[in-house]
């Protein structure tokens, strides 16, 4: 199975960014704290690459601290780039993120007569709308746990010193690195119609297994992790209760039952992804 999703509007959009790049400021670009490198994507980083950017971690209290950190220190080694950790409580978010922009601009001499223009993009599904909500401090774009809710491109004025450009979130045509492609599933990023649910969910258990072998036994109570990943999948169903009325495994059920569980961060904080030493 090659995992890809790349709908319509997500190649209208690309277009429709090309012609904001002379207009614009500053990029904030929202990345997943537990695949950073891997949810960033590389058609906006090539259309905004000579733009100051602040790159916003966000879910870092599902990620691992340590990791977290690491990432932290590596997107900044450029003066022109910030990167900030965001946990899924946005309080004081305003302040930290026109602080790191004002910062990245201070020797930009600005297009815009009035107010700085600055783009926030994603991908699908990485929290890039309740941010936008945090920063504006009311409801201005729509939330869910499904990817690509917003669809359009939306300007907001967060104060006197600057315009924000909020746009739909965006993959890439092609997801040539398979690997990362399992992580963008795993995190919710691709919509559930564009993959095989069950086999998903015996890549994702193997994945685990690999990087948090600890955290799978801890959470469906294993005394060890059975050796082969059908043996695994199947432990997982029993605990999870993921059985037909037959007793047998239903394949959808403990695939979503463990993506759910990665998800919403019941396995404890775990990172998929390392920062480049």
């Amino acid at each position: 199975m090659t995992i890809s999703w790349y709908p319509g509007h997500m190649h209208k959009a690309g277009k429709e960014l090309r012609k904001l790049v002379s207009s614009t400021d500053a990029v904030i670009e929202v990345l997943d704290a537990r695949i950073p490198a891997a949810s960033s994507n590389p058609i906006l980083r090539e259309i905004f690459k000579d733009k100051p950017t602040l790159r916003l971690m966000n879910k870092c209290d599902l990620a691992e601290a340590g990791s977290t950190a690491a990432w932290q220190a590596y997107f900044s080694k450029s003066e022109d780039t910030r990167s900030l950790a965001l946990s899924r409580d946005k309080q004081s978010l305003s302040n930290s993120v026109l602080d790191a922009l004002r910062i990245l601009t201070n020797n930009v001499r600005s297009a815009n007569t009035q107010r700085k223009q600055c783009v926030i993009f994603g991908i699908p599904n990485v929290g890039k709308s309740t941010i936008m909500n945090a920063l504006a401090g009311r409801k201005l774009a729509k939330t869910g746990n499904e990817p690509a809710v917003t669809k359009g491109q939306q300007r907001i004025k967060l104060n006197e010193a600057w315009t924000l450009i909020d746009t739909p979130g965006m993959l890439w045509p092609k997801l040539e690195d398979q690997e990362a492609a399992l992580w963008l599933t795993m995190t919710g990023s691709i919509r559930h119609s564009a993959f095989d649910a069950e086999e998903i969910g015996w890549l994702a258990a193997e994945c685990l297994r690999q990087v948090a072998p600890e955290s799978l036994k801890t959470r469906y109570k294993l005394e060890a992790l059975p050796v082969q990943t059908q043996q695994l999948v199947a432990a997982i169903a029993h605990a999870t209760g993921s059985l037909t009325k037959g007793g047998l495994i239903d394949g959808n059920k403990v695939a979503q039952a463990l993506l759910n569980d990665f998800r919403s961060g019941k396995m404890g904080p775990l990172s998929l992804e390392s920062a480049p030493t």
